[in-house]
């Protein structure tokens, strides 16, 4: 998989990448990702990005022009299974959608700032508008993290146990059941005896059940979809 992201400020968004699996992801080949500065497509020799809203709204609203060139320059060379834009009035990002994410070759991630980009890119070239919750941020490069992040534990091969992704909360529309490991017992406190009892078809129920529990305590929602 290659993700590419566009970016006002990239420095932002490039920590989470050279770090922990996302890094070690890269390093096997398993994907590449790609910071692209907009201010690169800027215009004039201050490389303008951003102007004033028409309409006399508040804000700065990224122009057309740089986003189209940089965006063009991208699809000259490769085709784009998603072209991806993060903002609060997007379709909220879940689990069910880093899982189809995962499975695509090449995405691209716009980074919205400001007050967003200008409508007409959005119309012309994203395919996904996504939104990772109901809060505004000071710009898309944390949610384009987010959902990088999200996607790429999916692919096979990134996590040393390819069994780890599949376990954890929403992939069957349940929270994950409680965690324990050594010592057994620590100040009295002690793991659940069917977790040391080697039934696996017992742990498995008993996970099963803890999940279910925890979803009706915390996210009944959840099992309502």
């Amino acid at each position: 998989m290659r993700i590419d992201i566009i970016s006002v400020l990239p420095e932002l968004i490039r920590s989470p990448f050279e770090a922990s699996i996302l890094k070690r992801a890269q390093q096997k080949g398993i994907v590449e990702v790609h910071l692209h500065n907009l201010k690169d497509f800027g215009m004039g020799k201050h490389r303008q990005v951003d102007d004033y809203s028409f309409g006399g709204n508040a804000g700065m609203v990224l122009r057309p022009e740089p986003l189209f060139a940089c965006i063009e320059s991208l699809q000259a060379e490769r085709t784009y299974d998603a072209i991806i834009y993060t903002t609060p009035d997007g379709r909220r990002f879940d689990q069910k959608s880093a899982n189809s994410l995962s499975l695509l070759e090449n995405i691209l991630i716009i980074c919205g700032h400001y007050k967003g980009i200008d409508q007409r890119v959005r119309d012309h070239f994203v395919t996904h508008e996504i939104s990772i919750g109901d809060y505004v941020l000071s710009g898309g490069e944390l949610a384009a993290a987010v959902i990088s992040d999200a996607i790429i534990r999916l692919i096979p091969g990134v996590l040393n146990d390819e069994t780890s992704a599949l376990t954890d909360s929403f992939q069957d529309n349940l929270l994950a059941p409680p965690v324990y490991t050594r010592p057994a017992e620590f100040r009295g406190l002690e793991v659940p005896e069917v977790l040391t009892s080697g039934h696996f078809q017992k742990i498995e129920d008993w996970n099963h059940a803890q999940a279910l529990q925890r979803t009706k305590e915390r996210r009944p929602d959840l099992l309502e979809d």
